[in-house]
């Protein structure tokens, strides 16, 4: 487990070091997400709050600075969950340390005051490490792989965990 891992919501003014650790996880992992580092890396500062402010952007940092980001979109009935997680990444040197963990239970910590109750994610097919990641903290495959909007020929797999009652 990382030493004192801090978990918090982030919005519009907060844009730069969102999109400072962002463009990091898409240059860092490319093949992870349907997003590319030289689209989003010239993005200007109003795309950037506009972003921020249409969903929940959520940042795990420690004493050596950010280390992941996930972002957090309410959806509809046909995601077969009541938000979507989006965007998840941990910095190379803080994986397998708990930060994945840390990032869901901020989700799960929020069911009072946000509709996040039944999570949903996609996961490319082939994203091995992520999918046990997600298998580890509860997430189970829901359905078959679905074809990509954002990548044509490569497919996801869509996974789903709800939010254990409180107390246990």
């Amino acid at each position: 487990m990382t030493s004192n891992i801090q978990v918090a919501p982030f919005g519009p003014d907060d844009w730069e070091r969102v999109r400072e650790i962002r463009l990091a996880s898409l240059q860092a992992n490319p093949e992870a997400f349907g997003a590319k580092h030289e689209s989003e890396s010239i993005r200007p500062e109003r795309f950037w709050r506009a972003r921020l402010s249409k969903s929940d952007f959520v940042l795990a940092s420690d004493e050596s600075g950010d280390i992941g980001i996930m972002f957090v979109d309410v959806v509809d009935e046909d995601f077969a969950s009541s938000c979507w997680v989006r965007g998840c990444w941990v910095r190379p040197e803080a994986r397998g340390k708990g930060v994945m963990r840390a990032l869901i239970e901020y989700v799960d910590s929020q069911v009072d005051v946000k509709p996040w109750s039944e999570q949903g994610l996609g996961v490319w097919v082939d994203n091995y490490s992520a999918i046990k990641a997600y298998e580890l903290i509860g997430f189970e495959n829901i359905g078959d792989p679905q074809p990509s909007t954002s990548q044509p020929g490569k497919f996801y797999q869509r996974m789903r965990r709800t939010t254990p009652a409180k107390g246990n």
